[in-house]
């Protein structure tokens, strides 16, 4: 048997925690931490991932808070987070701008690269050094670019609130730029720092009345999903500096409502469960696989409410499909760990490890016990720890045994996994 890659993570399920800081139309700033109480929480919250076997968190640093203008930061909001990630010896992949910037630049900011740099720089040599699990070091310099493209330069969900027709390439664009300046700025500080670049990965069809859409709707499948990452691995705008170790770790992103029904004007719509047209998740990663040949995660997923445990039962079935078509893939992250709001109505979604339920003014947490026995359950048939011990970080992931769990039980990608 060939032997396996070396694994890059201490644990192969990963979690994080909701930490957008975007502009939100007709809102303003809003702050996902503070309205889940994660700062507060911090010890707590990591406490459930530690109890968990959890042993990596994606974490926000949030720039339009910590960037104050002049070269000057303040990084302290993020002090009780290390405290608590170093607690539970949980390691971090740090999101430096999760939707948000300052109020006081932006994309066409002629000094946004140069800031954004800069300010990836001292987050990491802030950072770095008070974080005492041993391990690699991980940055998110920017999350799902190409989202964030389309709804700030399209759909104007937040800020820049562009609304033009394609307004998301020129964006995409520009936060490529900025988010590959963010990676050479973080190796200044760490040269072995290592990148995890997340977007969504998606199905895109068209309605079955409508054959004059197929076209566009596959573009949106097969090219424009891949335009983000296609810029950072050096493919497309080589000029801007992308290259395979920017790309690094490919992260995607996978939901229900990533298979779509394609709309000519705004979000495209969710296709309905059993669906024909739903692609298997393992032939979509398999698409990623193809085009990039990196190391690959899944870096969101999850369910809502009584369906978390099917859900995750199905995406780690489509997962060891993959692994055994021979796909590198590292890890799977459960995300949230906590729950969070709806962006637009406020409602908690009920989709993270922990619920949160209102207890005066604080919110409490309250595990899905049912969600946590069924990771316990895929940790016991990948031979992976249930909790984590001592120095969780010490040996990474031995690929070898999800190639071996793969290999026995054989499973093959299917439509019902959405």
């Amino acid at each position: 048997m060939p032997t396996a890659p070396e694994g890059v993570f201490p644990t192969f399920f990963l979690s994080g925690f909701e930490c957008s800081t975007f502009d939100w139309h007709g809102v303003g700033r809003r702050d996902l931490m503070a309205e889940t109480r994660h700062r507060d929480h911090a010890r707590e919250d990591y406490g459930i991932l530690e109890r968990a076997g959890i042993g990596v968190a994606r974490e926000g640093i949030p720039w339009p808070f910590a960037d104050q203008g002049d070269g000057r930061y303040d990084f302290s909001m993020v002090d009780p987070l290390i405290d608590a990630m170093n607690e539970a010896r949980v390691l971090p992949i740090w999101d430096l701008c999760h939707y948000g910037y300052p109020d006081d630049t932006g994309p066409g900011d002629p000094d946004f690269i140069r800031r954004f740099a800069a300010y990836c720089r001292a987050a990491a040599a802030y950072v770095l050094p008070r974080v005492t699990a041993k391990g690699a070091s991980f940055f998110t310099p920017v999350n799902e670019i190409s989202y964030f493209a389309t709804a700030g330069g399209e759909w104007g969900l937040f800020a820049p609130f562009g609304r033009a027709p394609r307004g998301r390439d020129p964006l995409r664009v520009r936060l490529c730029e900025a988010a590959i300046a963010g990676v050479r700025a973080i190796r200044e500080v760490e040269p072995a720092a290592r990148m995890v670049a997340m977007d969504p990965l998606v199905n895109v069809v068209a309605p079955l009345d409508r054959p004059d859409l197929v076209e566009p709707a596959d573009v949106e499948t097969f090219e424009d999903t891949f335009v983000a990452w296609d810029i950072l691995a050096g493919i497309k705008h080589p000029e801007l500096g992308g290259a395979p170790d920017v790309l690094d770790i490919v992260g995607a992103n996978c939901y229900s409502f990533g298979q779509m029904e394609y709309r000519e004007h705004g979000p495209h719509d969710s296709l309905d469960p059993g669906d024909p047209r739903i692609k298997p998740l393992a032939d979509l990663l398999q698409l990623v696989a193809d085009r990039y040949g990196r190391p690959m995660i899944i870096s969101e997923t999850s369910g809502l409410r009584d369906g978390r445990t099917s859900w995750l039962r199905d995406v780690m079935q489509e997962s060891l499909a993959a692994v055994d078509r021979g796909i590198e893939l590292h890890g799977l992250c459960l995300f949230p760990a906590v729950d969070m709001p709806d962006w637009n109505t406020g409602e908690w979604l009920h989709n993270g490890i922990a619920d949160l339920e209102p207890d005066g003014d604080d919110l409490r947490r309250v595990p899905d016990e049912d969600y946590i026995e069924e990771l316990h359950r895929w940790q016991r048939l990948l031979n992976r720890t249930q909790a984590l011990d001592e120095d969780p970080a010490s040996d990474p992931v031995d690929l070898g045994d999800i190639i071996t769990a793969a290999r026995r039980y054989r499973l093959k990608g299917d439509a019902d996994w959405s």
